[in-house]
């Protein structure tokens, strides 16, 4: 579909004797038309930084979009603003289908477009809006088919929603992905469990992405994302590492929360194993909130003891550790969990917690008597670190 949308910029360059290129709705770089003119102001900094990163910044969208160009049905004349980054005027082609704007057309201002030349030119923009919302469509199906396959129990409507995310991404089903979850999930601000995800065009190699209400996670109380991403290899994770990243910076309205991690599975081909690499996804994003060395965004495969924590029931805490998980003893539980991370030295320990070694011992007492563990015992030093890292994974 890509080469559809190159073929007909380059007409609508054709027509109107100028570069084109286009943009979705949030302004992220579609394709684009080559130029040679060695008029430095053709290639403005908004135009350059739109095709060397493939899309504008916030501030450059509200400005194009004060000239109403959301609400047109026809060319908008866009004048020079050097403030703006903007030195040549622009004419810009709403490419609209079923009365809503999918995407721009972007020109500069030539005197020689003729009202016949734009006319044709509109004509050619509507085709790639009846593309974009198609290519929309396609994507909120396999989104909704993603989200049914993630929640659904084993058996028969688990097996539906697989086929029906197979019939939606027809082809490429078949393929390596890899699932990236992301915790948690805003759209916009004080968007709360109706955020919505982004579409696939926004995040190279994503073949569908859903929003997952809080609890329907893993039990997890948060709103999240799932995205499926195209792999070229099982041995080559990097893009569905680069989705999550992309996912986590965000633009425009539809973005992560400001404390959100994210989480990659390990790859699989095919569908069937797709609930598996959720587990996994879930559990790396989790473990990049619990533990700040692992974020923002952590793989499966690096993410250690969180593998087997992540797999306890959530909330599940013993008995004996629960005392000292109540607020009032956060100061204890730290310093028992640095002691335990250094190994159970305490110089070491004394050092990252900068507290005096006299200070670490009274205070790893108190952790004794408070849970009637012996630190001096191996089972009861395993028990106690389990329980603060599980902890970590709930918070």
């Amino acid at each position: 579909m890509r080469g559809d949308y190159q073929e007909l910029v380059d007409e609508v360059s054709a027509l109107l004797g100028a570069p084109a290129t286009l943009e979705d709705r949030d302004f992220r770089l579609i394709a684009f038309g080559a130029h040679d003119s060695e008029d430095d102001a053709v290639m403005d900094p908004v135009r350059t930084r739109s095709i060397l990163t493939r899309r504008s910044t916030a501030e450059v969208r509200a400005w194009f979009e004060r000239f109403g160009i959301a609400r047109a049905t026809g060319p908008v004349h866009i004048p020079a603003e050097a403030d703006a980054g903007v030195f040549r005027p622009r004419l810009c082609l709403p490419a609209r289908h079923g009365g809503v704007v999918h995407g721009y057309v972007w020109l500069l201002e030539s005197a020689g477009h003729t009202p016949a030349h734009l006319a044709a030119a509109m004509d050619v923009a509507a085709r790639i809006g009846a593309l974009l919302a198609a290519e929309s469509r396609a994507g909120a199906d396999a989104g909704r088919a993603l989200a049914a396959l993630l929640t659904a129990r084993p058996g028969r409507g688990r097996d539906g929603a697989r086929e029906e995310l197979r019939a939606a991404l027809g082809p490429d089903a078949e393929e390596v992905h890899a699932l990236v979850c992301v915790l948690p999930w805003r759209s916009g601000e004080g968007a709360g469990d109706g955020a919505e995800a982004p579409g696939p065009r926004t995040v190279p190699g994503a073949a569908a992405l859903c929003v997952l209400p809080p609890g329907d996670i893993e039990g997890v109380p948060l709103p999240g994302l799932a995205a499926l991403v195209r792999l070229r290899s099982a041995s080559v994770p990097a893009p569905a590492v680069s989705a999550a990243g992309r996912l986590l910076e965000g633009n425009g309205t539809r973005q992560a929360a400001p404390d959100a991690r994210a989480g990659v599975s390990a790859p699989r081909q095919g569908l069937d194993a797709l609930p598996g690499a959720w587990h996994e996804a879930v559990a790396a994003a989790r473990a990049a909130r619990a533990q700040p060395r692992l974020g923002p965004v952590a793989e499966w495969g690096a993410i250690g003891p969180y593998r087997t924590l992540a797999a306890l029931p959530s909330g599940a805490v013993d008995p004996a550790v629960r005392p000292l998980l109540e607020a009032a003893h956060a100061e204890l539980a730290r310093t028992a969990e640095v002691f335990l991370d250094c190994a159970g030295q305490a110089g070491r320990a004394a050092g990252e917690l900068r507290i005096h070694r006299q200070t670490l011992y009274y205070r790893l007492s108190r952790v004794e008597r408070l849970t009637g563990l012996d630190l001096d015992d191996g089972e009861d030093r395993l028990l106690l670190h389990m329980a603060l890292k599980a902890a970590r994974l709930g918070d």
